[in-house]
């Protein structure tokens, strides 16, 4: 299991999630933040920092933002994966 962020991060990127995140497995790119899969340690010490509720265990993710979970990983093998984040 992992943590997922999911779309009410979408322009927000509050980033109270990252200072929290002992392992630094929090990313972003210009529209979002993003939780590697393979670097969470499922601490679960995000969720709660979260302003907008955005960040859910995997299997808890709303039915109408799974495909958030996809993206989650998908976007590491992208072209152009996300960077650290600013803070």
């Amino acid at each position: 299991m992992t943590y997922v962020i999911t779309e009410p991060c979408i322009g927000v990127k509050d980033r109270a999630c990252v200072d929290v995140c002992p392992v630094d497995c929090i990313y972003e790119d210009e529209k979002m933040l993003y939780i590697h899969p393979d670097e969470c340690i499922d601490c679960g010490a995000c969720e709660p920092e979260c302003p907008v509720n955005a960040i859910f265990p995997e299997e808890d993710v709303p039915e109408n933002q799974k495909h958030f979970t996809a993206l989650n990983k998908d976007v590491f093998n992208s072209a152009t994966p996300p960077g650290k984040p600013q803070k």
